[in-house]
């Protein structure tokens, strides 16, 4: 991958460092993502030293904020005139119902928005560096999952579990109406659930639910650097370079649930993003 740029998203940690990890020993120049600059500097000085390649970059941002996307997208922009390929990542889980600086529920606005503002940001660059590639990190809480267009947000009867599971769904649905919508163009838009990974996703979930589910993600669930091989081959594999619009559970191809291949819910999703983001 020398001479292909990536950009990997919540990249100071798990899935995200090992994917950027992989990337780098495949000689991709690699900007990461995380919100942490401290963070950000450890994490890059750990890609540079494992890989001896040095051309691994970082931009500072809480993703959950749409100013510090657009902020980093221009300071991307500024560096680089090509984006090849485009690892959404960032996600988590709250045990409470809490709001972004921009006044949305806060795993709609990280989970999802974020993927839908930063890819629509940098969808010039990346069809500047046709071929080039989406890689959507989902999971499988999608299943069983429906949106209420009328409590996206839910203001009414806030769950955690509930509000992550959907957030993934938004997740699936974006990606598949992105393929729809990029008709054809050689940018692939592929969602990759890696199964259960031990990270610390589920640590905003709560004193009870997030050590709980932590707990026994630790002794049940794979390490990151399993989970990230998917990631990875997604990204950079010619296996798949011509595969869009599809769902993997690791590196096997397989059906998202039944939900996800609704049209009217995807464009729906869509039109209701781009109003919340201002992307026109």
């Amino acid at each position: 991958m020398r001479g292909q740029v990536c950009m990997v998203t919540g990249a100071t940690s798990g899935i995200g460092e090992f994917t950027a990890l992989g990337l780098a020993r495949k000689q991709a120049t690699v900007v990461i993502v995380g919100r942490n600059k401290n963070r950000c500097i450890n994490a890059v000085t750990r890609i540079r030293e494992a890989t001896n390649n040095p051309n691994i970059g970082y931009l500072v941002s809480d993703l959950s904020s749409q100013a510090q996307i657009r902020r980093i997208v221009n300071e991307f922009k500024e560096q680089y005139s090509g984006l090849d390929v485009l690892v959404n990542n960032v996600g988590a889980a709250f045990w409470r119902r809490e709001l972004s600086v921009d006044g949305i529920e806060m795993t709609l606005a990280l989970n999802h928005l974020s993927y839908f503002l930063i890819t629509n940001l940098l969808l010039n660059e990346l069809l500047n560096s046709c071929p080039a590639r989406v890689v959507n990190v989902t999971s499988g809480n999608h299943y069983k999952r429906r949106l209420d267009f009328d409590n996206l947000q839910l203001n009414k009867g806030y769950n955690p579990l509930k509000a992550y599971g959907r957030s993934k769904l938004a997740n699936i649905l974006f990606t598949y109406e992105l393929d729809r919508r990029l008709g054809g163009i050689a940018v692939t838009a592929n969602a990759m659930n890696p199964s259960r990974v031990s990270t610390n996703i589920w640590k905003n979930a709560g004193p009870i639910i997030g050590p709980l589910i932590g707990w026994f993600m630790s002794r049940n669930a794979q390490k990151p650097e399993e989970g990230a091989q998917a990631v990875i081959y997604l990204a950079s594999s010619p296996e798949v370079e011509d595969v869009s619009g599809k769902y993997f559970r690791k590196e096997v191809l397989m059906d998202s649930d039944p939900e996800t291949y609704n049209l009217e819910s995807a464009k729906r999703l869509w039109e209701i993003s781009a109003e919340m983001t201002g992307i026109v």
